[in-house]
């Protein structure tokens, strides 16, 4: 049976005008794929009306806790003492998230517990992806 780790989180996603508006957040890891993040989150704050998942590396999340970290899709970055920002790039455009800072790092302990940092095994996560790359073969 696969490890999943999940915990709730409200963040803040900054709108046009200066305006913020609650959004409610699942963030989940799964010990089967070790070196990834999810979020997930609802259709009604997604733009197409469809739930939302980003996926990026769990490193990317504990460096940006402590310092700006990512440079692609997704960029982490503290904000003031108790909130760090997330913000994510696609081509229907850019979305800015306020989480308590504490709320992840919570998680993220949580997630180390699962899958202690440098002990990720990732052979099942390589195997899946090459079959998937040459079809099953």
């Amino acid at each position: 049976m696969d490890t999943i780790v999940e915990q709730i989180a409200q963040a803040r996603l900054v709108a046009a005008a200066d305006r913020e508006v609650e959004v409610r957040a699942t963030l989940r890891y799964l010990a089967a794929d070790p070196l990834a993040v999810f979020v997930d989150f609802p259709a009604e704050a997604a733009l197409h009306g469809e739930e939302v998942t980003w996926t990026f590396a769990r490193s990317l999340l504990d460096q940006g806790l402590r310092t700006p970290a990512g440079c692609g899709d997704v960029r982490i970055w503290p904000y003031g003492r108790t909130r760090t920002v997330l913000e994510f790039h696609s081509p229907h455009g850019m979305a800015l998230l306020q989480f308590q800072a504490s709320a992840l790092r919570r998680f993220l302990v949580r997630t180390y517990a699962v899958v202690a940092n440098g002990q990720e095994d990732v052979t099942g996560v390589v195997e899946r992806g090459l079959s998937a790359l040459f079809g099953g073969v």
